[in-house]
């Protein structure tokens, strides 16, 4: 299945990102996103075999990390080095992953991504059913990001 090129709204919404700063511009490595999405299957594939909620939740947000920079890189983005990464993924997914399938778990990334701050750096604990929605969220990226032509490896 080839990409399926950014609609108009999607290109305004991630040209604003790229005017802001928050991404840069680079030729698409397909090669890159295949990479990428191989490392988010792997991931997901592992995390039914995982006992520890914390762990579970840790790779799970690894694998949409994993899912957002194959998206990024087969559409020929990237985010600028420094703080605010994580977070510009998480616009960079919402303004790609607009609708069904997986709109809502685009959005669910930055709820995620400000989970695993306060765990990693505010020692809050996670819970199971945390662990669970972020397994469920990076299944449900990964297939959005396939529906896309997102190249799998």
């Amino acid at each position: 299945m080839a990409l399926i090129p950014l609609s108009a709204s999607q290109l305004q919404a991630v040209a604003a990102l790229v005017s802001k700063g928050r991404l840069a511009v680079v030729p698409a490595d397909p090669a890159k996103a295949g990479i990428f999405m191989q490392q988010a299957s792997d991931v997901i594939a592992d995390l039914p075999h995982l006992t520890k909620p914390q762990n579970r939740y840790n790779l799970a947000y690894d694998a949409c990390h994993d899912i957002g920079e194959a998206l990024l890189a087969a559409h020929g983005y990237r985010t600028l080095s420094g703080p605010g990464q994580h977070e510009a993924i998480g616009r960079f997914l919402c303004a790609v992953i607009d609708r069904p399938p997986g709109d809502e778990d685009a959005r669910r990334f930055d709820m995620l991504r400000r989970a695993r701050n306060q765990q990693r750096y505010d020692a809050r604990p996670v819970g199971a059913a945390e662990a669970t929605l972020a397994a469920q969220t990076a299944v449900a990226l990964f297939a959005a990001a396939v529906a896309r032509g997102v190249p799998e490896a």
